[in-house]
């Protein structure tokens, strides 16, 4: 039998506090935020210690303004959500926070943002002049949207393995990167520093979606294969675009860079990446190239136009080409194929095709409300 003062005992339970662990589903961030803050709205802490804070399924909100940072900021590998609980780090509302870096030296161990734990969602956050790369991402599962990366000292967002020793099974796969933006990423030789990169030590099922990489000393997008570590998981890039690699915002260049739109291989690998429905538009070498990569990758209506040397460049390799359209507004280097390539293409050959009347005047985009990515040439809708 109950006694009668259950109920009003359990009342008095119920209107106690929760203990630290369950109260950390939402936590505030703030530049001014304390280690030791409870993490509310008006009482914020850091970055650090709300990562170290947030349960699963929790929300991390980071308010806007600079937060001069001179650490990498890292989610662990032990820090995890679940498939049905993430946790979440996010801009609060339409603020814009800025994790800048600048205080780091150029070093590969001087990154901004390090990704290394799984089931994370990342919104919203801008990550400038790290020593290294802005994101990087070492765990699995991860969302990755709306991210700005910039003025970093190697390439901007970067998917490969935590450590030398981390073995295959563990490099990062299932990642999509969504909605995001690199630029003006450039490092002290000129060589590396990419937008967006998938290379050396990634696992399958790495997704690049609605993605802009622009104005990046090194390629929009480079997905490097080793012989000392092999073939990386199969990498999809979708809907997403590239331009004017090779040359920063403020014009300049580096003579080492090699200014590619996608770079889609390394060092005679064979792996069958998807590039589809994407755009290289002026970059300073190869819009599109397999870059020694003679795997049968899937490349599907994609529009390539004004790039340097080649639009698309595939000297060998087995490779299906569906629906590909290469335009020139004046004469350039002849495109390559090798593989599948039907009558559904317009490659350049010397002149443009029919579809190329569509594709003219300048470059103009937007992200839509929804985060797809819209495309213009002269005032009008990119479809393809």
């Amino acid at each position: 039998m109950k006694s009668k003062y259950f109920g009003a005992a359990l009342a008095v339970v119920l209107a106690l506090p929760l203990p630290a662990s369950a109260a950390d589903s939402v936590l505030y961030v703030s530049p001014a935020g304390r280690d030791g803050a409870t993490g509310t709205i008006s009482d914020p802490t850091t970055l650090t210690s709300a990562i170290n804070r947030i349960a699963a399924g929790g929300t991390i909100y980071v308010r806007g303004g600079t937060y001069s940072i001179a650490k990498t900021v890292t989610i662990p590998p032990t820090n995890n959500g679940t498939a049905s609980a993430r946790k979440k780090l996010t801009a609060y509302q339409s603020e814009k926070p800025v994790l800048n870096f600048s205080a780091q030296t150029e070093d590969p161990a001087n990154r901004g943002l390090a990704v290394n734990g799984s089931y994370w969602h990342v919104y919203g956050l801008i990550v400038e002049r790290a020593g290294d790369n802005g994101i990087f991402v070492g765990g699995s599962n991860n969302v990755i949207e709306r991210t700005i990366t910039r003025y970093n000292r190697d390439t901007g967002l970067q998917l490969s393995r935590i450590a030398s020793d981390t073995p295959k099974n563990q490099w990062p796969a299932n990642n999509l990167v969504l909605s995001a933006e690199s630029h003006d990423n450039r490092d002290s030789d000129g060589e590396d520093a990419d937008g967006f990169a998938a290379k050396l030590t990634v696992g399958p099922g790495n997704v690049f979606r609605y993605a802009v990489s622009h104005n990046n000393i090194d390629d929009g997008w480079d997905l490097y294969t080793k012989s000392d570590t092999g073939a990386i998981g199969p990498v999809t890039i979708e809907d997403s675009l590239a331009y004017k690699n090779g040359t920063l915002s403020n014009g300049g260049q580096a003579g080492n860079g090699d200014r590619n739109g996608f770079k889609l291989g390394g060092e005679d690998i064979a792996v069958p990446h998807v590039v589809r429905r994407t755009i290289a538009f002026d970059n300073g070498k190869h819009g599109f190239t397999y870059n020694r990569n003679p795997g049968a990758m899937t490349v599907s209506n994609n529009l390539s136009i004004d790039n340097d040397e080649r639009n698309f460049s595939f000297d060998t390799g087995s490779s299906v080409f569906r629906g590909n359209t290469s335009c020139r507004s004046s004469k350039g280097s002849n495109d390559k194929t090798a593989g599948n390539a039907d009558s559904t293409n317009q490659f350049w050959l010397g002149t443009n095709g029919s579809r190329c009347s569509g594709f003219t005047g300048a470059l103009g985009w937007s992200f839509a409300s929804d985060g797809k990515l819209r495309v213009t040439l002269g005032g009008k809708l990119v479809s393809l």
